[in-house]
């Protein structure tokens, strides 16, 4: 497969929490995840079993969430991605309680393509956003 057919099913199966175990057929054993919070790049050494703990996580938290590719973009090994994900609070987040309110996450990676595999990818998150409407959800459903 090219990147970019990689990519795309990494994000209709895995991202996507369809079938996170599928995972293991589009990352490398070891993936190196450059994670950029506030300003503050963290590397995190992913597997594909963790990831595809993350996505659970993540429906856990959000239920059935629906996700939107807004950009995409190949060069050579490299693929860009943004995207908008919009889930319902289910579960707790960050020690906020479920609220049934919509929460959106708009975000963006690179992820890099080596051996036909996910080997190392930058993700950037919108997580001031998602805390001002975790709040806001909060505020609305306390009232």
């Amino acid at each position: 497969m090219t990147p970019e057919q990689i990519v795309r099913k990494f994000f209709e199966e895995v991202r996507s929490g369809h079938n996170p175990d599928y995972s293991t057929e589009l990352m490398a054993e070891q993936v190196l995840a450059h994670q950029i919070i506030s300003e503050e790049e963290i590397t995190v050494l992913r597997t594909p079993k963790d990831y595809a703990e993350h996505v659970r996580e993540m429906i856990e938290a959000y239920g059935d969430f629906s996700l939107e590719i807004q950009e995409f973009l190949v060069q050579g090994n490299k693929v860009y991605v943004r995207w908008k994900q919009v889930g319902t609070h289910v579960g707790e987040v960050e020690g906020y309680q479920p609220t049934g309110l919509p929460v959106i996450e708009l975000a963006s990676a690179i992820y890099r393509i080596e051996d036909e595999k996910i080997s190392e990818y930058w993700i950037q998150i919108d997580r001031s956003g998602i805390q001002k409407q975790l709040k806001s959800n909060k505020n609305i459903f306390s009232n």
